[in-house]
């Protein structure tokens, strides 16, 4: 990582000190930077979510499309199958 340098030994201090004028400079910047990280890795977290979300509605809408078009499909496949069963009773019965 780029910032190993501000978790030197000289530079770290006790977490239980209580009071961050204890903590260098480079600890507190340090700590500042992976606050802003994980800050953003929050919001992108959440914009997954919203994403995910917004996914799976389109699948449920793409999926009820697709069983409405196959239940056309088999009604139209129904009707031309019966068509052609009168059509060989026509052509028998002349």
């Amino acid at each position: 990582m780029e910032d190993d340098h501000l978790y030197d030994n000289d530079n770290v201090a006790l977490a239980g000190s209580g009071d961050s004028d204890g903590l260098p400079e480079t600890a507190i910047a340090g700590l500042a930077i992976l606050a802003e990280q994980v800050e953003q890795l929050l919001r992108f977290c959440e914009d997954l979510t919203r994403e995910n979300q917004s996914l799976r509605e389109r699948n449920g809408a793409l999926q009820a499309e697709r069983d409405a078009l196959h239940d056309r499909n088999e009604q139209s496949r129904a009707r031309i199958e019966a068509m052609i069963v009168r059509l060989k009773d026509l052509e028998q019965a002349s």
